[in-house]
This record gives C-alpha cells, structure tokens and sequence, in this order.
C-alpha cells in the first residue's frame, strides 16, 4: 500500500476553519463550540457564508464546495473542524478539485453525514481523515469531546492506544492488523455502486450509526456482505450505536448485538461493540481515518492501538 499522505499537526494558537458541508446550522450552537475550541486554546474561523440555507442544506452545493476548497488552500488554517452533519455532503463529491485538496493536505474531521468526505479523502488522495467531533454538536457541549485521542492524534503521537470506555464489549475473540477505517454504516452502505465506493480490504472496520432500528442495521450489514465488503476486512468494531432500538423504552427480546453477530460472526475475526465516536452519548473519541492500528479481543478485554503517527510535525510525510 502506498504511504498516506499525512496533514501538520494542530498546535495550541492555530487557526481551526469551521466549514458547513452538509446541513444548515444555528449560530447558537455554532459559537458554543468556538467558545470550546478558543478554552482549549486554538483560534476558530468561519466565513459568515456558513448560515446560508437552501431547503435543509446549508446554502448550495457550490457554496459548501468553494468554502471546504477554501479552507484548504488557505495558509494560515491549519485544521478544517465540521459544524455538523445532516445530509449534503455527497453532492459535493462532484464538485471538489481532487488535486487542489491532495496539494494542501488539512486535518479534516467530522463524522455522521461527513463519511462520504472522510473516506473519499482517504481513497482519493491517499490523505489521513480524521472521525472525530464536531463544533456545533459536540464541542459545545459538558463532556462532548474525549480529550485524549484528540490530542493524540492531532498532535503526531507516535502509538497510542485509544482509551476505550467501559461499555465496549467484545463478542468475537482475536487479534487483527489493519488500516482504521470507516464511518456511519448508512453513509458507507450509500456509497455502494458509485464511483465513491468504499474499499475496505485490509482494513480494521469501524461502523457506527444512530437511531436506525436493528433490522435497518442488519440490512445494512448484509447489504455490505452481499457487496463483498467483508472479504479481506481484517476486525471490526462498532460504534455506540446510540437509540438503535425497535420501540423505545420497552423490551424488544434480543439485543442488537445479538443481531450484528448473525451476519459478521462468522468472518473469524475479532468484533468489538460499543465505541463512543461519532453518534455518541458523550466522550467522542477521535478516530484517524487510514492509519495503520491493531485490534485485539482477548477475553473481557477490548484493546484496540493506533501503530503510527496521524500527523506529520513537519509537514506532509
């Protein structure tokens, strides 16, 4: 595999641009989150464009496309942070210049609708992404951010091990060495059939989703069995997987995780459940996106390393 193109670093003083691909967003929520990301030291910066609306978009395809190029090219940004998800990002896919974004490689992070340009970025550039929080929705909340693998893999942390909350289960035994990847399981099943699709071979899969009832997810995950997208993947592990039920608040009879086993239990590999990032009740964890990890289940124990640094000190490695 060729080596991944890896963003500078984010320092404390630097400049985060916030840009809006897909939904549209409140100002409210928009300035608690740069309020956050100021206490923790950085300096956010946004063009006023960002609160345009178009139906549920946040301003048209073109705009969204010209502020992301932007950001990137921009000398003085040095990290690219989404707003928030919501749906759009895939009309952009048409849109953005390939070359001019690979020649001012950014950290870029979000999640949700974001997977699109996460994993596009990461197969079309060969450039590390970043499934982690978002200004107007986690970063401006008690709690929202998981400090730790932010600065770990923001900052060039050479290996590290993401600090797993407690609720992580294992529900197949193993070891496995890959590249992180992934995203929200709807996103990735979407991209399905198009020139975006996704490529998981190698990979140490993550899947997270929100709301989406279990025979939706199951669906899904048979959607990506049937597609192929399993072959070669090498361990998974799923996201909290927040409000994923039948009927809220009464007892459906079996548990999700029940219904993820029937379709990946037997790939013989190691699967882990309940990892806070993206969808999450609290702590996201930043996840870099084409890094080379481990995941090993052993028992009760869930480990899952990060081998190499996401970013470069220095600029592009």
């Amino acid at each position: 595999m060729p080596s991944r193109i890896k963003p500078p670093v984010l320092r404390s003083g630097d400049t985060v641009g916030i840009v809006a691909p897909a939904s549209n967003i409140h100002r409210d929520a928009l300035e608690a989150g740069c309020h956050a990301l100021r206490s923790l030291g950085y300096s956010p910066f946004y063009f006023d464009s960002i609160f345009e609306k178009d139906i549920y978009f946040a301003g048209s395809a073109e705009r969204r496309a010209r502020e992301l190029e932007e950001m990137f090219v921009r000398d003085d940004v040095r990290a690219i942070v989404c707003a928030r998800g919501g749906y759009g990002s895939n009309y952009l896919l048409q849109l953005l210049d390939r070359e001019k974004i690979k020649k001012h490689p950014k950290i870029f992070v979000g999640y949700s609708d974001l997977t699109c340009l996460l994993t596009y970025f990461a197969d079309a550039t060969g450039m590390v992404t970043f499934h982690g929080p978002m200004v107007a929705k986690d970063f401006g909340r008690i709690d929202g951010v998981e400090l730790n693998s932010w600065q770990n893999a923001l900052s060039g942390t050479s290996q590290w091990t993401v600090e797993v909350n407690p609720e992580v289960t294992p529900l197949a035994e193993g070891s496995a060495h890959g590249i992180l990847y992934g995203g929200c399981l709807s996103i990735l099943v979407a991209s399905l059939g198009t020139p975006y699709e996704i490529q998981t071979e190698g990979t140490i899969l993550f899947l997270e989703d929100v709301a989406a009832k279990p025979f939706q997810i199951d669906r899904m995950l048979m959607q990506l069995k049937l597609a192929g997208k399993f072959d070669g993947v090498r361990g998974i592990i799923f996201g909290e997987m927040l409000d994923c039920v039948q009927n809220p608040g009464k007892d459906q009879g079996y548990t999700l995780e029940e219904v993820v086993l029937r379709v990946v239990g037997e790939l013989g590999i190691p699967v882990a459940f309940g990892l806070r990032s993206g969808h999450v009740s609290q702590g996201n964890i930043t996840l870099p996106i084409g890094v080379r990890a481990t995941l090993n289940i052993c028992g009760t124990k869930v480990e899952l390393k990060i081998l190499e640094p996401a970013t470069a000190a220095n600029g592009i490695s």
